[in-house]
């Protein structure tokens, strides 16, 4: 009787410990990663080389922040690269025709929630397969980006546009800050909404979800909105940096924002997302 209650005792130990790994395994071996390279690479640690480090995963950070989102419903979104690329040559265009930034910088988010309109309502609604249809609207942007620009990088003439990706506000670049602040909202969103919540319930059973009130459709397609918006967010200020729209920027980038999440702690099968670990992951 008592072998049996001590390997109980032991497999109860076991299990917790695998969960304690599952849940915090990433941080580990991140934390033991960092340490490393700090004490062997030199000049790891300094501050320059981590404000570097810090603006050169912003924009896969801030677009992995919508990502999520779409991996946690059961979906995900191939279209972003491209979004990012056309929102940034709409905002050149639009800036240089108009020579009013904020129209420019209001063109090119727009145009990231008709992307995520297109998607969402095509995946929610039509019920055609998430890879079908960000793949062809990949194809879709990406030309447009060629098309607006006739295939040539705009040079940007408002010179307060570059602020936006050179300002540093509080000794660190604006493009961090602004990664920081997707990462606390939409943490935010997930941990602590309705809408959150209606997220995991539709990536862990979607039509459990949706006989238990959940509006699926209307969720869905607010997930893709959210996905373009913080896309062409990113494009908008990666222009900025670059000091014109390039319709060939940021190919392939897609599979780096999926693998930020994935390395992160998000289930590709959906139900799981975990935002804390999602910066490491970036």
């Amino acid at each position: 009787m008592s072998s049996m209650t001590t390997n109980s005792v032991k497999n109860r130990g076991g299990l917790g410990l695998a969960r304690i790994w599952d849940s915090y395994g990433m941080l580990v071996v991140f934390a033991v990663l960092f340490v490393a390279c700090v004490v062997f690479v030199p000049n790891f640690g300094s501050f320059i080389n981590m404000k570097g480090l810090g603006l050169a995963i912003s924009m896969s950070g801030m677009v992995a922040c919508g990502m999520l989102f779409c991996l946690a419903s059961g979906d995900f979104d191939l279209s972003v690269a491209s979004v990012i690329a056309c929102a940034g040559v709409t905002a050149a265009v639009v800036i240089n025709m108009t020579e009013s930034l904020w129209i420019g910088v209001a063109a090119g988010l727009l145009l990231g929630v008709l992307s995520g309109l297109i998607n969402g309502f095509v995946i929610a609604r039509l019920k055609i397969n998430a890879l079908i249809t960000t793949l062809a609207t990949m194809q879709i942007f990406r030309g447009l980006a060629y098309i607006i620009s006739d295939g040539k990088a705009v040079g940007i003439e408002d010179e307060r546009f570059f602020a936006l990706g050179y300002a540093n506000w509080w000794g660190l670049p604006a493009p961090i800050w602004i990664t920081i602040g997707c990462l606390i909202l939409f943490g935010f969103l997930l941990n602590k909404t309705t809408f959150g919540r209606n997220t995991l319930a539709i990536g862990g059973n979607e039509e459990a979800a949706r006989l238990a009130g959940v509006p699926v459709v209307r969720t869905k397609i607010i997930i893709f909105v959210l996905s373009g918006l913080v896309s062409a967010a990113a494009g908008i200020i990666l222009a900025s940096r670059m000091t014109s729209g390039q319709p060939m920027t940021s190919i392939g980038y897609e599979l780096i924002v999926i693998s930020a999440c994935v390395l992160g702690g998000v289930s590709l099968k959906g139900a799981l997302a975990k935002f804390p670990m999602l910066s490491l992951g970036s």
